[in-house]
């Protein structure tokens, strides 16, 4: 067993925390230290009642998370806030949060391994935020629809669905670029109007980018937050529980979106 602080050190090198930008509330890196040495380890997408009890009925006493213990914002510690808290001290639970770092992985990633699980190849760099870019590009040769059924498939693993914008019968997808969670925007689609991007691959986006789509010819697959966010946790959660020999799991708590 490790202690905390010398894991939480580990995963920051391994995933170049402190050289990622990112949001104001995602605070990458350990959120809450614990007292204990890490005896277990659970990965959750987001920060909730039903993560941290799915940790104690694992007997782990780390929380991996994406979305962090801050990511509304911060307020009064009552009511669920205070119960969540609560919850964790009571069970020595450590909890650590990774966002875009975890993103844009080159290994243990949200968008490269959601590419494998589409058998893509990414070829490149997509979707830049404050100098960095967090997704991928590539090229292929596959119907779009087909493209769509096989994210339509992964997403139901986690009981999520997919959506895809109107495109004509037949379409083709041959240049691909991808952005987990809610990767379509105006931003996104107009990075990749310039890179000649044919299918855009997203969680999720606001109703306009699916009209700003047809409109520039551009087909986006919404696979859903949730489901395309499971998989850089999942990845970092085993990668950490072998390398210090302790047990890992995933708690699936699907939102639906």
């Amino acid at each position: 067993m490790i202690p905390i602080h010398e894991l939480a050190k580990y995963a920051d090198e391994l995933l170049d925390t402190a050289g990622t930008p990112d949001y104001s509330a995602a605070l990458n890196g350990l959120q809450l230290e614990n007292t204990s040495p890490i005896k277990g380890i659970a990965a959750a997408v987001d920060f909730s009642t039903r993560a941290i009890k799915g940790t104690i009925e694992a007997s782990a006493n780390l929380l991996i998370i994406h979305h962090g213990m801050f990511w509304n914002g911060f307020g009064q510690i009552s009511g669920p806030a205070y119960r969540r808290l609560r919850l964790l001290i009571d069970n020595d639970i450590a909890v650590y949060s990774s966002h875009l770092p975890l993103d844009r992985h080159v290994t243990l990633g949200n968008n490269v391994l959601l590419a494998k699980e589409l058998g893509l190849i990414p070829a490149g760099d997509f979707a830049e935020y404050n100098g960095i870019f967090i997704g991928l590009r590539g090229e292929c040769d596959i119907e779009t629809a087909r493209l769509a059924q096989k994210a339509g498939e992964f997403a139901r693993k986690y009981s999520g669905d997919v959506h895809l914008t109107h495109v004509a019968e037949g379409r083709r997808t041959r240049r691909w670029a991808m952005c987990t969670g809610a990767g379509a925007s105006s931003e996104t689609l107009k990075e990749a109007a310039r890179k000649q991007i044919d299918t855009l691959i997203v969680g999720e986006g606001p109703h306009h980018t699916a009209v700003q789509a047809e409109e520039t010819d551009i087909a986006i697959i919404y696979a859903g937050h949730y489901a395309t966010e499971t998989l850089g946790v999942r990845a970092l959660a085993r990668h950490l529980g072998e390398k210090y020999a302790i047990p890992s799991t995933f708690v699936n708590a699907p939102t639906g979106l």
